[in-house]
C-alpha cells in the first residue's frame, strides 16, 4: 500500500512516458514533459500545493483520493496558466479528472 501522503512522482513520470513525452527535470516531484509544441510543468502533489507563476500548462498529478481536494484548492485560486488533474490509483491506473479547456 502506497502512503497517500507521499507525492506519486514516479507514477507522474511513467504516465507522460507512455503518452510519448519527453520527460525532463530533477527527480524530485516536478519535472517537464515536452512532446511536440507542448511544454508541460507536471507537479505530483498530495494536499501541499504550491503553483508558482507563470504561463506554461500545468498538470498536477495525486493520488484518487486528494483529486476532490486538489481541484478545490486551484478553483479557489486565481491562475495566468492553464492546469490540469490526473488521480492516480494505487495499482497505477489513472484518470484525467480535469483537462484544460478547449479552446
Amino acid at each position: 500500500m502506497v502512503p497517500s501522503d507521499t507525492p506519486p512522482a514516479d507514477e507522474a513520470r511513467e504516465i507522460f512516458t507512455d503518452l510519448g513525452y519527453e520527460v525532463t527535470g530533477d527527480a524530485g516531484n516536478s519535472f517537464r514533459a515536452a512532446r511536440a509544441w507542448k511544454e508541460v510543468d507536471v507537479l505530483a502533489v498530495t494536499d501541499d500545493v504550491s503553483t508558482g507563476d507563470g504561463d506554461r500548462m500545468r498538470c498536477f498529478v495525486t493520488w484518487n483520493d486528494h483529486v476532490e481536494r486538489l481541484e478545490h484548492a486551484l478553483d479557489s485560486d486565481d491562475h495566468d496558466y492553464e492546469w490540469a488533474v490526473i488521480g492516480v490509483a494505487e495499482d497505477g491506473d489513472y484518470q484525467v479528472a480535469r483537462a484544460p479547456p478547449t479552446p
